[in-house]
């Protein structure tokens, strides 16, 4: 498990978007076509509710293998390498900032076709179109972060129950 670090959740921040936006098109540009497809997911990528600063992204690419292979070019871009880290079928790799020491992205890659890759975007899609939902998940967040202000592995475990029972929700409906 990684060092847990304190969690600090910000007002959303439109700029998100746009940062993701530039980091995808970095690692698509460095490591196509092992991954292939990216997508900006979790809630920095939810408008409207406050998140950790931390921004997810999902990289899809043809197979594990391919994207293992590309693992010297993803740590050539500053990502360290993590493996599955807990998630079979991923590969986690982790960005943080070189001046503050700050975590500022994770990478969750996968090969086309793993369920993973729609679980993230059905939840990222369900909350935001059901706007008292992402209000709800804010909360939950909020609480979380109340209860573990210092220890971010004890505050992602917090909100496990509520994310799986949302997730399973969405996946109804996409």
């Amino acid at each position: 498990m990684l060092p847990p670090y304190a969690v600090r959740l910000l007002p959303h921040d439109p700029e998100w978007a746009d940062q993701a936006s530039r980091e995808e098109t970095r690692i698509l540009k460095a490591v196509w076509p092992a991954i292939v497809e990216m997508h900006h997911v979790g809630s920095t990528a939810i408008p409207g509710i406050a998140a950790k600063p931390i921004i997810d992204l999902v990289g899809v690419g043809p197979d594990l293998e391919t994207i293992e292979a590309a693992r010297p070019k993803i740590e050539a871009l500053g990502y360290e390498w993590h493996g599955e880290y807990g998630l079979e079928g991923r590969r986690f790799c982790t960005l943080c900032d070189p001046v503050t020491g700050l975590r500022k992205f994770h990478l969750h890659c996968y090969a086309a076709g793993d369920h993973s890759i729609h679980r993230h975007l059905a939840f990222r899609d369900y909350l935001r179109a059901r706007p008292a939902m992402a209000e709800a998940y804010q909360q939950m967040k909020e609480d979380c972060a109340a209860k573990h202000p210092n220890d971010s592995n004890a505050y992602t475990i917090c909100k496990d129950c509520w994310i799986k029972k949302t997730e399973a929700e969405a996946l109804k409906h996409y």
